[in-house]
């Protein structure tokens, strides 16, 4: 695919996303939006795709939103756009529902500054890995906004409640020793080691897993986060190993596993999804 704002690539079963805006540090625009949400839709529906890694072209992951049209940057009107409770949805908030529905493991691999929805747009994916050149910011209160891209439900999860209210009522940047220790990022690594160690990771999924597990596994984690107890997650879990025990990827698994060789599995995310895949996020408003 041709697109203006990101580079999407699929190599040996991983795919890479790259914001590619370099000269403008990768800041957000509706165009790019758009290109993420068909980048992703891309790789849920390439069986070749087995794990995505998002990173930035140049020395930013992405410095937020273009501010180039000035103050009225966010005063937006509702006409043409889809709306959410009568009001326009932002555009970070779609690209991170897009993500947090992905059928494909994501990682984040975090080589710049990661500010606003630069940052925001990571916290649906799995894996967060940073440069120890990046830094980061929750910056909206400093720009007379809030928060957008769904994560106010995102980062408490990620990083307790209080530690995203410092984040976000200060509004101040950070560096990636404090993103770690506030459990943003997983790993912080010297920036020559940030894309290899990332790839490193996806090769490991890509190489010894199921696909339609990962995929399960994926949706299993993310709604289990809003599961009212661990009866309803263990309802989940039971019709998911009822549903994938007789599969052909058990058996392979097993037989694999048993014969001491590396699993050769059949089945593909495309057709042999099971049935009772948890629907996450759930969508409430029909958008």
């Amino acid at each position: 695919m041709a697109f203006s704002e990101i580079e999407y690539e699929v190599t040996d079963r991983i795919a890479t996303v790259t914001l590619n805006r370099p000269e403008r540090l990768n800041a957000f625009t509706l165009t790019m939006r758009g290109e993420l949400i068909e980048a992703f839709d891309l790789a849920d529906a390439d069986d070749e795709v087995r794990a995505v890694v998002v990173t930035g072209a140049g020395r930013a992951f992405c410095a937020g939103a273009d501010l180039g049209s000035g103050g009225g940057t966010f005063g937006r009107s509702g006409e043409g756009q889809e709306l959410v409770d009568g009001h326009p949805r932002d555009g970070g908030g779609t690209v991170a529902l897009r993500i947090a529905r992905s059928l494909k493991p994501v990682i984040a691999a975090i080589n710049g500054a990661a500010v606003g929805v630069g940052v925001t747009m990571t916290l649906p994916m799995d894996v967060r890995l940073a440069a120890g050149s990046a830094r980061f910011g929750f910056v909206f209160a400093r720009r007379g906004i809030v928060p957008e891209a769904a994560s106010s439900w995102f980062l408490p999860r990620i990083a307790g409640i209080a530690q995203a209210m410092e984040w976000a009522a200060t509004g101040r940047v950070f560096d990636a020793e404090e993103a770690l220790r506030g459990r943003l990022v997983s790993r912080v690594y010297p920036p020559d080691e940030l894309l290899p160690a990332a790839y490193a990771l996806a090769r490991e999924i890509a190489d010894h897993t199921s696909a339609v597990s990962v995929a399960a596994v994926r949706r299993l984690m993310w709604s289990g986060l809003s599961a009212a107890s661990p009866w309803q997650a263990h309802a989940a879990d039971s019709r998911l190993m009822a549903e994938l025990g007789p599969s052909a990827d058990a058996a392979e698994g097993v037989t694999a596993f048993l014969e001491k060789r590396p699993a050769d599995f059949p089945m593909k995310v495309s057709r042999d999804l099971p049935p009772g895949l948890p629907s996450w996020p759930d969508d409430l408003y029909g958008v």
